[in-house]
């Protein structure tokens, strides 16, 4: 597959504050690539970046083919953008919205109104296509900036924070339809985001950042494989040395007033685990994402924000 972006040791400083370290990503053409991280880890900026918004302190970066800092137009009509502050004109209708939004690309009129169609129906919203956008849920709001992003057929789309601020039912909503751009648009999607299920349930790759540093890049499955695909969360008295020395444990961490103990075979060696665990309370559970940033980082990621 085609890398349809790479970055070369992307560095940003704002006066004594070094927002971005060294960054070297690649992102295969087609593919959903979550940045996660907390408020205040470098995504917003990097995605600044890489859509020629911010100039890099240093290092460069090129997307569809083109280097940001030698060809930002060249870069901007390749992508689209949903910001994190809502944008839509609420005075005018869905349509509306999106017909102008065309005359920004110099799309052809009735080319750009077949689009418009496509692109409403693509996000479910061309039965309200002449609804003004104020009478919208935030959740369709948001669709309708996704439509917008996409009108002019870009090669990749940006997604900062898609679903900040959605109820849990309007931010599946929005998993859903970015799901299936991908499939239908054939578009590369780069999400930052900093819920983790989010993360989990829509990337091919996420890169985990912190602190302006990649600190982790893989598949959601082989990041949770890394720590182990199971994991015991005991408080209560644990013999440490001897749990430490079965093969079969991947580590061992103190969260707050909790052990934490994973492995890939927990369900299978519980017994033998739990002859050096006096438990006043234990619970078994699949690897997430959130465990594998606990693990990594020391902290949860609501603990980092800024």
């Amino acid at each position: 597959m085609v890398n349809i972006i790479e970055t070369f040791n992307i560095n940003k400083k704002f006066k004594d504050l070094k927002a971005l370290s060294n960054i070297n990503i690649k992102i295969k053409e087609g593919e959903i690539f979550s940045l996660l991280g907390p408020n205040g880890a470098g995504k917003t900026t990097l995605i600044s970046i890489l859509t020629s918004i911010l100039k890099p302190s240093s290092g460069s970066a090129r997307v569809n083919g083109f280097d940001i800092i030698k060809n930002p137009l060249d870069v901007r009509k390749s992508i689209g953008i949903v910001f994190q502050e809502p944008s839509p004109d609420d005075l005018l209708t869905a349509r509306e919205n999106l017909y102008v939004h065309s005359m920004l690309y110099n799309m052809e009129s009735s080319y750009a109104k077949k689009r418009i169609e496509f692109i409403l129906k693509t996000v479910g919203l061309f039965d309200r296509k002449d609804s003004i956008v104020r009478t919208f849920s935030g959740g369709m709001k948001r669709r309708l900036e996704i439509a917008r992003g996409l009108l002019h057929t870009p090669k990749v789309l940006f997604l900062d924070e898609p679903t900040l601020g959605l109820d849990p039912a309007s931010r599946r909503t929005i998993w859903d339809y970015v799901r299936k751009v991908k499939r239908e648009e054939n578009t590369t999607i780069i999400l930052t985001t900093h819920y983790m299920e989010e993360a989990d349930n829509l990337s091919d790759t996420v890169a985990i950042i912190n602190k302006g540093k990649i600190i982790e890049m893989n598949t959601p499955e082989n990041l949770k494989n890394k720590i182990g695909n199971e994991i015991i969360k005991v408080k209560g008295e644990i013999d440490l040395d001897s749990i430490k020395k079965f093969k079969f444990i991947d580590s061992v961490y103190k969260d707050n007033d909790s052990y934490i103990i994973t492995s890939k075979e927990i369900t299978k060696n519980l017994n033998e685990i739990l002859r050096f665990i006096s438990p006043e309370s234990l619970e078994i559970k699949k690897t997430s994402l959130e465990d594998v940033f606990l693990k990594i980082t020391g902290k949860k990621i609501e603990e980092l924000d800024e």
